[in-house]
C-alpha cells in the first residue's frame, strides 16, 4: 500500500513507526516545513510549500492531528492515528473531550479504574501515544482516550462511553470558525450506537447540542441530580440521593474540579465500579502538571502554575478557585479568543488585586481591560523572560497573596509550548 505520512512531528514519527512495521507498505513523509525531527534514513519525502496538495496517487494519507483534513488534496483515503486506534482497539474506549478539563477528567477516570483493579490505558493528548500503545492493549483492559478537536475532526467511530465537558471557543486560529470546532467535537457522539453512553456538562449549550444530536444510546448530565448522574451537595458526592463519598477525598482545588470529579465518578458508576475503588482513585490522583499545580510557598506567598490555561475559560476557573488576594499573570499569543468572560470575572472578584499582562497580546488586552473599567491594578509588563515576570510578581506580592500563572492564551511568542512556559515558571519560583 502506498501511504503518505502527512505532518512529521511527534505524532508523525509514531505514525511512521506503526505503518512501516508492514514491509509491504511504501511510505512517504510529507510536510510543508522542514521537519524538526530526524527523518529515517532512506525515507521518501515531499517537503515544501503546497506539499499537502500533491498527494494524488496515494492509497492512504495519514494526517497528523493538527493538520486540517480540508488542507489535504488526494484521490486516496484520508486517515489518522485516532481512526486507526478506534478501528483496531480490542478494549472498550472511554472518550473524553471538552475545551478545558478533559485532561483532569481523563486522569481521574483512569485512576479510579486502576484502583478497581483494571488495566487502564490513558492515551491521547494527556497520556502515551495511542498508536504506540495499540499493540499492547488487551480485550480485558479499559482505554481512556483524551480527544482534542483535532483528533476528532474526521473520526469515523465514536467511543462506547463519551464524556463531553464544557465547550467554549478555542483553537479558532486553526478551525475555520466556532461551528467547525463544535462539529469536530461532535464526532465523539455522532457514531454512537444503542447501548453506548454519553455523559455531558449540565449547563453548556454546545455540550447539550452534541449530546442530543443523535438518538442512539443514553445521555446523562453530570454535576446535577436531575438525570441520575453524580453531583455534589454539602461536601459529599451523591447519586440519586445516595452518598458516595466526601468531596474532600479529591486532592484538587476549585469548583471546576468538583465538577470534573462528578463526571469521572459518573463514568465509573456507569461501568459498575465500587465505591471503595472510587474513594481510592480520588485519593490517589494528585493532579496534573501545569493545571493549577501548587509550586511552593515563598515569603508567605503561594505560587500556582496553571500554564495549561490556553483559553480564557480556564483562567476563569482558576481565578474562582481562590478567596485570598490574587496576582494573576495573563497573556501570550492571540488565538482570536474572547476575553470578555475573564475580564468580567476579574472585575467582579474583589480579591483580584493585580493583573500582570505579558506576551504578544499584552497591549491589546490592556485596551480591553481599560474599556471594561476593571478596578484592579493592570500592569503591562514588557518582559521577555520568565525570570523578569516572576521577579515583578514577587515585588508586588505580600504575605497571604496568591501568585497565579494562568495565561489564557497560547505560549509560542516567548516559549516553546505550555510545558516550557510552566516548567520555566516552576523552576524560577523554586529558585527564589
Amino acid at each position: 500500500m502506498k501511504i503518505a505520512i502527512a505532518g512529521y512531528g511527534l505524532e508523525g514519527e509514531a505514525n511512521y513507526r506503526y505503518w512501516s512495521a508492514d514491509a509491504a507498505n511504501e511510505l512517504t513523509i510529507v510536510d510543508e516545513r522542514q521537519p524538526g525531527r530526524e527523518i529515517p534514513s532512506g525515507a521518501e519525502t515531499i517537503i515544501g510549500d503546497g506539499a499537502f496538495e500533491k498527494l494524488d496517487g496515494f492509497d492512504l494519507v495519514i494526517r497528523t492531528a493538527g493538520l486540517a483534513p480540508y488542507k489535504i488534496k488526494t484521490d486516496g483515503k484520508i486517515w489518522s492515528a485516532t481512526n486507526e486506534f478506534f478501528a483496531q482497539c480490542p478494549a472498550p474506549i472511554i472518550g473524553v473531550t471538552g475545551t478545558k478539563g478533559k485532561g483532569t477528567m481523563s486522569s481521574l477516570i483512569a485512576a479510579i479504574f486502576e484502583a478497581a483493579g483494571k488495566k487502564a490505558w490513558l492515551v491521547g493528548n494527556i497520556g502515551i501515544s495511542a498508536i504506540d500503545a495499540l499493540g499492547e492493549v488487551g480485550s480485558e483492559d479499559i482505554v481512556v482516550f483524551e480527544l482534542s478537536s483535532f483528533q476528532l475532526w474526521d473520526l469515523e467511530r465514536s467511543p462506547q462511553t463519551a464524556v463531553i465537558g464544557l465547550i467554549e471557543p478555542d483553537h479558532l486560529n486553526v478551525h475555520v470558525d466556532m461551528e467547525d470546532y463544535v462539529n469536530a467535537k461532535g464526532h465523539i457522539r455522532s457514531h454512537q450506537k444503542d447501548g453506548d453512553v454519553c455523559i455531558y456538562h449540565p449547563t453548556n449549550h454546545y455540550s447539550h447540542q452534541l449530546a442530543t444530536s443523535v438518538s442512539a444510546g443514553t445521555i446523562t448530565r453530570y454535576a446535577i441530580p436531575d438525570d441520575g448522574g453524580v453531583y455534589e451537595r454539602d461536601g459529599e458526592f451523591l447519586q440519586k440521593g445516595d452518598v458516595i463519598c466526601p468531596t474532600d477525598l479529591l486532592q484538587l482545588i476549585g469548583q471546576h474540579n468538583i465538577e470534573n470529579a462528578c463526571a469521572a465518578i459518573s463514568v465509573a458508576r456507569a461501568h459498575g465500579v465500587s465505591i471503595d475503588a472510587i474513594e481510592e482513585g480520588l485519593k490517589s490522583f494528585k493532579g496534573l502538571p501545569h493545571r493549577l499545580e501548587y509550586v511552593r510557598k515563598f515569603a508567605e506567598v503561594d505560587y500556582y502554575n496553571d500554564s495549561f490555561s490556553s483559553a480564557p475559560p480556564a483562567t476563569v476557573a482558576a481565578l474562582k478557585s481562590f478567596e485570598q488576594p490574587e496576582i494573576v499573570i495573563i497573556g501570550g499569543v492571540d488565538k482570536a479568543n474572547d476575553f470578555s468572560i475573564a475580564i468580567d470575572t476579574i472585575r467582579s472578584k474583589t480579591n483580584v488585586k493585580e493583573v500582570i499582562l505579558i506576551g504578544e497580546m499584552r497591549q491589546k488586552l490592556a485596551g480591553q481591560f481599560a474599556q471594561a473599567g476593571v478596578s484592579a491594578k493592570v500592569t503591562v509588563l514588557d518582559a521577555t523572560n520568565m525570570n523578569d515576570i516572576v521577579s515583578y510578581a514577587r515585588q508586588v506580592a505580600v504575605p497571604g497573596d496568591v501568585v497565579l500563572l494562568s495565561p489564557g492564551t497560547a505560549s509560542f511568542d516567548m516559549f516553546k509550548d505550555f510545558y516550557d512556559r510552566g516548567d520555566q515558571f516552576r523552576n524560577v519560583v523554586n529558585s527564589l
